[in-house]
C-alpha cells in the first residue's frame, strides 16, 4: 500500500522529529480564604485615621475598657490619674506591666474605664485590656504578650451558693440529734 507523504515533520538540531506539545487547560490560581496582608505603612495609616485603639479586659466580675493613643505618657483611670486610683505600687506595676515589658511605656496615652469587682481584679482587668489593645495596634506583639501571660483571661470566678448550704460549700453545723 502506498501512503503519500504530505509534509516532512519538523526536525530538531539533532535531526530527530519534534513532538508537538499537547495543550492542557491552565488552572486558575486559588484565592486564599484569608484576606491579603496589609503592608506596615498602610496599617499605620489606618490607625492614624481613628486616632486610638480600644479593647476590653476582664477578671472575676471586673470589666475594663482601655483606649490607647499615641502621645506622651498619660495614664487616666475613671478620670483620675493612676497613682490616685491605685495607691499601692503593686497595683500600679500590674497595670503598667504590658507597656513596660514591651518598652513602649512612654509612647502611649492610656484612658481606662473600669467597673465591678475589687481593686486587685480591676488592676488585672486593666492589664488584660491594655494587652489586647496593644495587639490591635501591632499584631506582631502577640507572641511576646502571650509568653508573658497577659492575654490569658483568668476564668476563676466565685462559686455560686447552693441551697441547703450557708455558702458555696460550707454546710451548717451538723448535730447528731
Amino acid at each position: 500500500m502506498y501512503f503519500p507523504q504530505t509534509a516532512d515533520p519538523p526536525l530538531a538540531e539533532n535531526n530527530m522529529p519534534v513532538k508537538k506539545k499537547e495543550s492542557t487547560p491552565t488552572k486558575k490560581p486559588r484565592k486564599p480564604d484569608t484576606p491579603p496582608k496589609v503592608k506596615k505603612e498602610e496599617s499605620q495609616k489606618l490607625r492614624s485615621l481613628k486616632g486610638y485603639v480600644q479593647a476590653t479586659g476582664r477578671r472575676k466580675t471586673s470589666t475594663a475598657v482601655a483606649r490607647l493613643s499615641l502621645g506622651k505618657r498619660d495614664f487616666v483611670i475613671n478620670k483620675k490619674s493612676h497613682p490616685d486610683y491605685f495607691s499601692t505600687l503593686e497595683m500600679q506595676r500590674i497595670i503598667e506591666d504590658p507597656l513596660r515589658k514591651l518598652k513602649v511605656l512612654e509612647r502611649f496615652a492610656v484612658i481606662v474605664r473600669v467597673s465591678g469587682g475589687g481593686i486587685h481584679s480591676q488592676a488585672e482587668a486593666i492589664r488584660h485590656a491594655i494587652s489586647r489593645a496593644l495587639i490591635k495596634y501591632d499584631p506582631d506583639l502577640r507572641k511576646r504578650l502571650k509568653r508573658l501571660g497577659f492575654l490569658t483571661r483568668d476564668p476563676r470566678m466565685k462559686e455560686r451558693r447552693k441551697f441547703g448550704l450557708k455558702k458555696a460549700r460550707k454546710a451548717p453545723q451538723w448535730s447528731k440529734r
